[in-house]
């Protein structure tokens, strides 16, 4: 792909300063970049690198002022971060357009298939799915009985999605990642043993929910487990079965949700936060990372950090005082030594 500074300047509505021909065939960060690469400067701690770049087109904010003679030739737009993030997305679009049919691949004759759909090379689309228009479906993808997946859902290559699951328009769900497997529900028997309980439930993914890389969403045992609308999953996340996580909530990498819990909408969980089952977590919660979440939040707009979690101010304090405990058992000492002079 091959873009002119014109063409640049055109699509983020800028300015041109410099050769409106010079061309670009890559993107690149602006202290590595090379001759026909096209990067950016929106941090004025980079702003060295300006003067120094190989760059052939380099984006800047149109308040920007040189101090240095520059070779590269400039587009200056209102916010250079935002647009080079809209330059990455246009090209993220062009790279991954696929479309057609790809064989060996298998779509079952009771499926629905929408228009400009792509299905890669050992894809299986089982019977009584549908699928919506601008569906990409990349090879080893594996969509099981009764799925049904809106517009311009993108499953990456090893998605595996269980039968009766519901994802809606623009799903993206990343290698590796299991929709609807089998909760994890065993009833524990008399003689120690453990029975299994069947999960007949489903998944429902709503509109606008992105999932990473080998995270599991489980199956409801009855109902449904639900992703709310604009929800963003990192990768290597459990999330167990009836769980519901409220709109445009955001949950980070190894985070894992036990059964039945309600997240609510807007919550950012961080890394690694364990959450036990059966509770209900505030809209606008935010919950550090390695924080264990053991009872309901019910304050909304609340940070939250330890485990078990504790408000954050109060986690911080109490903190302080954890860090003077050696400090402070030498004061103690001292004290014994002066009580034990004195009854002498």
């Amino acid at each position: 792909m091959q873009f002119t500074a014109r063409d640049i300047s055109f699509l983020l509505n800028g300015t041109i300063e410099g050769d409106a021909s010079a061309t670009v065939n890559r993107l690149a960060k602006i202290e590595e970049a090379t001759e026909g690469a096209l990067s950016f400067l929106a941090n004025p701690k980079y702003e060295s690198f300006l003067y120094t770049t190989q760059a052939s087109v380099v984006i800047v904010n149109k308040d920007q002022v040189l101090t240095e003679p520059v070779t590269a030739t400039l587009v200056r737009v209102d916010n250079a971060y935002s647009s080079f993030a809209v330059l990455l997305e246009k090209y993220n679009s062009i790279k991954l357009n696929k479309s057609g049919i790809e064989q060996p691949s298998f779509i079952h004759p009771s499926a629905k298939i929408g228009e400009d759909v792509y299905v890669g090379a050992f894809a299986y689309i089982g019977p009584n799915v549908t699928m919506g228009d601008n569906c990409k479906i990349y090879p080893n993808c594996f969509i099981a009985d009764n799925v049904t997946l809106g517009n311009n859902v993108t499953l990456f290559p090893g998605v595996t999605i269980y039968f009766d699951c519901v994802l809606g328009n623009n799903v993206t769900i990343h290698s590796g990642a299991i929709i609807g497997a089998d909760g994890f529900g065993f009833a524990p028997q008399p003689d120690g043993s453990y029975q299994k309980v069947s999960q007949i439930g489903n998944v429902v993914i709503e509109d606008d929910v992105e999932i990473g890389s080998n995270t599991t969403v489980d199956r409801a045992t009855m109902g449904s487990t639900i992703i709310r609308k604009g929800v963003k999953l990192d990768n290597l996340i459990q999330i167990a079965h009836n769980v519901e996580i409220g709109a445009n909530t955001v949950v980070a990498a190894q985070t894992g949700i036990s059964g039945s819990t309600k997240i609510g909408e807007r919550v950012i969980l961080g890394g690694q936060v364990g959450v036990v089952g059966h509770i209900n977590v505030a809209n606008g919660s935010q919950v550090q990372a390695q924080s264990g979440i053991s009872r309901n939040i019910i304050d909304e707009g609340k940070k939250w950090m330890g485990s078990p979690a504790t408000g954050y101010s109060d986690h911080m304090r109490s903190q302080v005082v954890i860090n003077r405990l050696p400090e402070l058992e030498k004061r103690i000492q001292e004290l014994e030594k002066i009580i034990k002079e004195f009854k002498k």
